[in-house]
């Protein structure tokens, strides 16, 4: 019990709707394995309202969800945010440019998975074409995320991922931020969970969330350009 208390041992169920393939998650979770090697973290795929649900129900300790949401009966911290890219064909006119605009996409046709975070890509992609009044041509295909790309790279159309993604290699795409977008992540936990792993977790992503905007602030006022920052960031969730 007493090695429970101090976060030694035990499992902390995580909900993600992201790739964990590089940034803020990835660096919070090789940190705390590193100082806890004996707790177990079990990493769950889904979307918000499922992750939500089993929130709830302590079937699940925490959630690291885009967006800024309020969810009824949970707790929630804005923790860091990601740029936001196109995925181009490498012969695609615009994968010569080392950013892109959304004026620069009309016309294109995106494609995303039905699987998580697919749906959520699709609501943003609705999202930002109305804004510039553009009839969305988006086509939802019943694959993995993986084979996404590979669609992507014999022609048959864009996606958009998170900054996260863009560490991975894909044969044929090139992945190019999109100019001005920032996307935030939030935790979202049981005010009831009383899990001591979790909450040693939790305690080290604020520190962390924490640390960054701080760093990102004194950049601010050294006179570099830093990233955004979670304080910094619109939410385009909403």
């Amino acid at each position: 019990m007493a090695a429970l208390g101090r976060s030694e041992n035990g499992r902390i169920r995580v909900g993600i709707y992201s790739s964990i393939a590089s940034g803020f998650l990835a660096e919070l979770l090789r940190s705390f394995g590193g100082q806890h090697n004996h707790v177990q973290i079990e990493l769950i795929d889904g979307n918000p309202e499922e992750h939500v649900a089993a929130i709830r129900g302590l079937k699940l300790d925490v959630a690291f969800l885009t967006g800024t949401r309020t969810w009824q009966d949970c707790d929630s911290a804005l923790m860091w945010s990601e740029g936001v890219f196109v995925v181009l064909p490498e012969r695609h006119e615009l994968a010569i440019r080392t950013a892109v605009d959304w004026r620069e996409l009309s016309g294109e046709a995106f494609m995303v998975s039905e699987t998580a975070p697919g749906q959520e890509i699709y609501d943003y992609l609705v999202r930002k074409l109305a804004e510039l009044s553009w009839h969305p041509d988006i086509h939802v295909q019943s694959v993995s995320r993986d084979n996404l790309l590979s669609l992507v790279a014999i022609g048959r159309g864009l996606t958009v991922v998170s900054e996260a993604m863009t560490v991975t290699t894909h044969p044929g795409v090139v992945f190019r931020p999109i100019k001005g977008e920032r996307l935030p992540f939030s935790a979202i936990w049981s005010p009831n969970n009383d899990n001591p792993a979790f909450r040693r977790l939790l305690s080290m992503a604020r520190t962390k969330a924490g640390s960054e905007r701080s760093a990102a602030i004194s950049e601010h006022l050294c006179g570099f350009e830093p990233h955004a920052s979670p304080s910094q960031t619109r939410d385009l969730s909403q």
